[in-house]
């Protein structure tokens, strides 16, 4: 067996792989050479620099299983992966706290002015007026998406006495009372949250999730944050929600195009910036490696997967001829 790592994973996750397979090591691998190796290898370790494409997965002949060392599998074409009956797995509860901890770090920044106050005292200024904030202490989180992140997110603003509420059409009242949040309908959070907070897939579902009309539903002085997936929000939308005052501040830890390079999102005093960190702490990758590498070794010995996110179907005479 073979497997490439076609971006750059915690070393353990490389040394559980090297006990069952060849492992080869290719962290700058770019798109054409991908397509003309791609024969060599049954399984192939991403993360969100190496696109997956249909015409990558075309040339695989022999290709097993995908992994992604994360989250999203928004690189990779799932739905030809299926085709072609080829696994394709994740490591979703890899970057769970860590997601949350930067929401949460996100929100009090925003909520408290943190990163202006921090840039005008190291350019020698003392503006103690300018960064009126606010509390979090009794004001109302919504959150969109009650998946792992979003329920870790519930968990920790629960300590600031804040009243939770969710959108996510996949879960029940009996679950939303157990994670301690109230399940509601996407205008009503919107229209009575403090702090909106994203935590779904970007899929064609969720493209554009947040536009004009949904923004405009919020109050003056609430606040926008997205740490899930650039694109699940109408950055040209939200730009002139923020630069009206029709909402209070965004926070932006993804972005449609990503590095945001001449996004006028950028130039706002209101908008608290990260590229794309959310997954960045060392526990965080280390569990993601060492996840999708114990899923391949299942697909290896004939195993089903746990976080097979797709049903391959299988062709008989392609799974012989491997």
């Amino acid at each position: 067996m073979k497997v490439l790592i076609a971006d750059k994973i915690e070393e353990k996750g490389i040394s559980i792989l090297e006990e069952i397979a060849e492992v080869s090591v290719q962290t700058d691998i770019t798109n054409q050479k991908l397509i003309r190796s791609i024969g060599e290898f049954d399984a192939v370790v991403v993360r969100s620099r190496t696109k997956i494409t249909r015409e990558v997965i075309e040339s695989a002949s022999r290709l097993k299983v995908i992994a992604r060392a994360g989250v999203g599998v928004d690189n990779i074409d799932v739905e030809a992966a299926t085709e072609r009956g080829i696994m394709v797995v994740n490591a979703p509860e890899s970057a769970s706290v860590t997601v949350a901890e930067l929401t949460l770090g996100i929100i009090i920044s925003l909520a408290r002015r943190i990163s202006r106050a921090n840039k005008s005292v190291k350019e020698g200024k003392w503006e103690k007026s300018k960064f009126m904030g606010v509390e979090l202490f009794g004001k109302t989180m919504g959150i969109i998406g009650m998946g792992r992140i979003g329920e870790q997110v519930a968990a920790r603003f629960r300590g600031f006495e804040m009243k939770i509420l969710a959108y996510d059409p996949y879960i029940s009242e009996d679950t939303a009372s157990k994670l301690g949040v109230t399940l509601v309908e996407l205008d009503t959070l919107l229209k009575e949250a403090d702090i909106v907070t994203i935590h779904v897939p970007l899929n064609p579902q969720t493209r554009h999730f947040i536009a004009r009309k949904e923004l405009e539903l919020m109050k003056e002085t609430a606040y926008l944050v997205n740490c899930a997936r650039g694109g699940i929000v109408d950055e040209h939308a939200l730009y002139d929600a923020l630069s009206q005052g029709k909402i209070a501040g965004a926070g932006m830890d993804v972005y449609e195009n990503e590095p945001p390079t001449g996004n006028p999102l950028l130039d706002l005093d209101n908008v608290v910036a990260t590229p794309h960190i959310g997954a960045s702490t060392r526990e965080a990758q280390q569990n993601a490696a060492i996840i999708v590498a114990e899923e391949i070794k299942k697909v290896f010995n004939g195993e089903a997967p746990s976080n097979l996110i797709n049903l391959p179907v299988l062709d008989p005479q392609r799974q012989t001829a491997k």
